[in-house]
């Protein structure tokens, strides 16, 4: 294995001050002690983080290029997470921007299983974008959620997942809603004869996951909603392994509590990590993504990798149908496009709106 992977920092600092700051996240992210304090000779040639490079940004910030001994890696997704932000993400001039990993450590990991060529035979769409709803509001009885869902599955949208506040709660246990609602897709896509996938939503510890897992698959259901940042990345990857048929989506909740950039962390990781599609805020809606952002995101979901697999991007919160043209026109179609409120405000008509989503998908000229 290459013996160091490229951590890449964005860091606040006058051109004065920036070498010195630089040497000290290096050391920070790896021994984390002073370097004069080490007189293993091992350690200070294999061990010590390294300053690649340091370029001015023009904006009072600086890129600063750090090379991290793999070995200190694990290899394992926390300790990974912990060498490359650990400490120093309590630094707040200082942002987690991208990674440069070995190949060697990719194949650690392995990337979406499923992924957007997977994806796309089990929504039945190789040559359109695909669709998604979220199913809400949290506090409805799992007979009211399965409801919606049935109205949603007729409209023949391809993907319903639930709310990410949907967990175990008592006016909704997990177990009762899952069976309620694969149910009601089931019985509305033997009324259309179209596939509509109901992804429902995990939480709670590692056991607790793949009991919630094994309760999916008895329900036979083959795709599931993990917020990685809310279960923790080493269980997304325990699931990933043991589970190589289950699909994952992924929800951003809680990343926007590291200063780590959306594109590396929702995009990158996510996918080097096993998710198979990545939700994240869409610019114009209810959240400041913008749109350089948005398509540095997409850009790190779906770019060739050696040896890893596209990640769907999903963008998503707040989105309207009547923005289905200009966002197929950002993003192409390799996306899925996921309009929840905006359908769900239809009330009587959810059903009508739901259907005239999907068609606008697919009639959509991806030329």
């Amino acid at each position: 294995m290459n013996d160091r992977l490229t951590a890449i920092y964005r860091v606040r600092s006058d051109a004065q001050s920036i070498e010195a700051r630089a040497q000290a996240i290096a050391v920070e992210q790896s021994i984390e002690m002073p370097v004069t304090a080490v007189d293993d000779p091992i350690v200070l040639r294999d061990i010590v983080g390294a300053v690649e490079a340091i370029e001015d940004r023009g904006d009072g910030s600086f890129t600063v290029r750090l090379g991290l001994a793999v070995a200190t890696t694990g290899p394992e997704v926390g300790q990974l997470m912990n060498m490359l932000f650990g400490n120093t993400s309590m630094h707040d001039d200082v942002t987690l921007e991208d990674v440069a990993f070995p190949p060697d450590m990719l194949a650690q990991f392995g990337g979406p299983r499923i992924g957007l060529a997977g994806l796309r035979i089990r929504a039945g769409a190789q040559e359109r974008a695909m669709t998604c709803t979220a199913l809400k509001p949290q506090g409805l009885p799992s007979s009211g959620l399965a409801a919606i869902a049935s109205r949603f599955a007729l409209g023949g949208i391809d993907f319903i997942k639930d709310d990410h506040g949907l967990a175990n709660q008592r006016y909704s246990p997990f177990a009762e809603r899952v069976r309620a609602c694969a149910d009601a897709v089931a019985n509305a896509c033997r009324m259309t004869g179209r596939v509509t996938r109901y992804l429902p939503s995990l939480s709670g510890n590692l056991d607790q996951l793949r009991d919630q897992i094994r309760i999916s698959i008895e329900a036979e259901l083959d795709c599931v909603l993990i917020a990685p940042m809310i279960v923790g990345l080493p269980s997304l990857l325990a699931l990933r392994h043991e589970y190589p048929d289950i699909a994952i989506m992924s929800h951003p909740a809680l990343a926007g509590a590291a200063r780590i950039a959306p594109p590396l962390l929702l995009g990158k990781l996510f996918r080097l990590f096993g998710v198979d599609a990545t939700v994240f805020p869409n610019h114009g809606g209810r959240f400041s993504y913008s749109p350089a952002t948005c398509r540095a995101l997409a850009d790190q979901a779906r770019a060739p990798w050696p040896g890893i697999a596209a990640c769907v991007p999903v963008p998503a919160g707040g989105m309207t149908t009547d923005r289905v043209p200009e966002m197929l026109d950002f993003y192409g179609r390799d996306v899925m496009l996921l309009i929840g409120g905006g359908l769900l405000a239809a009330r009587e008509r959810l059903t009508a709106e739901t259907a005239a989503f999907q068609t606008s998908v697919e009639n959509y000229d991806y030329r």
